[in-house]
């Protein structure tokens, strides 16, 4: 069962996004049984708390839910997860830099890799969009869609169908 760890700074705007866009995605294609998804932030400032409201609302109207509480990546995390994303290039920067082996840092992906019209845009961030106005967090939604649904057409191949 492939395991998912979406990764940003504080755990409650763009990786709890991910997380549920994603969750929908896989409980939409019948592969709850066989994906597993979960956030984490590289920062502890937001350790315990709800997503943004502000994330959880741009979610909310899209159909998406958004659950659980901020918690910081621990090193145990390369070892309990097969892929740990990153939301921008930073975070990326810091989890590779906690691995605690090569092989580990290997797993550390950016999350717009996965999506096919982001090939050549340049800078693979999504952007934070805590400071910013609500439309920030529609443009991470429209980003983390586009990238979810080609992180599950790649992970289609690896796990069974229920069907």
């Amino acid at each position: 069962m492939p395991r998912l760890l979406f990764v940003c700074l504080g755990n409650i705007c763009r990786s709890p996004t991910a997380e549920a866009v994603m969750a929908r995605l896989v409980a939409d294609a019948r592969l709850e049984h066989a994906i597993e998804v979960d956030s984490a932030g590289t920062g502890a400032w937001h350790v315990g708390s709800p997503p943004d409201e502000r994330a959880t609302a741009a979610a909310a109207a899209r159909g998406v839910a958004m659950r659980g509480t901020a918690r910081q990546v621990r090193r145990e995390d390369f070892d309990a997860f097969d892929l740990l994303v990153a939301m921008d290039d930073e975070n990326h920067r810091n989890l590779r830099a906690l691995a605690p082996d090569a092989e580990a840092a290997a797993k550390v992906r950016l999350l717009r890799e996965f999506d096919p019209a982001a090939a050549g845009a340049g800078s693979l961030d999504v952007p934070d969009p805590y400071y910013g106005g609500a439309d920030g967090f529609d443009r991470v939604l429209d980003l983390v869609e586009a990238a979810c649904a080609g992180l599950l057409d790649e992970l289609r191949a690896a796990v069974p169908s229920r069907d």
